[in-house]
């Protein structure tokens, strides 16, 4: 993992409300069952409707707080809306993200569903 990432993940142990996640029973054996591809590829499109346009619907409140792996991680991550992105990973609002910061968020995510998991 490179530098930025590590020191995104010890800002995100700091936050009372971001430690706070984990998956719970029901997403742990949903993420077991389906395993990590695929539930990276919800995650993509996840990604895709929710959070990758300009200006989402109902920004802030886009992402569930559960019922699937990616939408704790994202939580969990700063990765569940256009404001958090913007806050934690510099990553402006109002604009459509980049296919390279839709793949930086899916590694964020993909780190800490791999770190919850093991």
């Amino acid at each position: 993992m490179n530098q930025d990432l590590e020191a995104l993940f010890v800002r995100l142990q700091k936050s009372k409300f971001r430690s706070s996640f984990k998956l719970k029973k029901k997403e742990l054996n949903y993420f077991h069952d389906k395993g990590l591809p695929v539930i990276l590829g919800h995650g993509r499109d996840f990604i895709n409707s929710r959070l990758a346009p300009a200006n989402p619907p109902n920004d802030g409140k886009q992402t569930p707080f559960g019922k699937h792996p990616v939408f704790v991680a994202q939580h969990a991550t700063a990765t569940c809306c256009r404001g958090c992105l913007q806050k934690w990973h510099k990553i402006p609002k109002n604009r459509e993200l980049i296919s390279e910061e839709i793949d930086y968020v899916l590694d964020v995510i993909e780190y800490w569903l791999k770190n919850e998991v093991d």
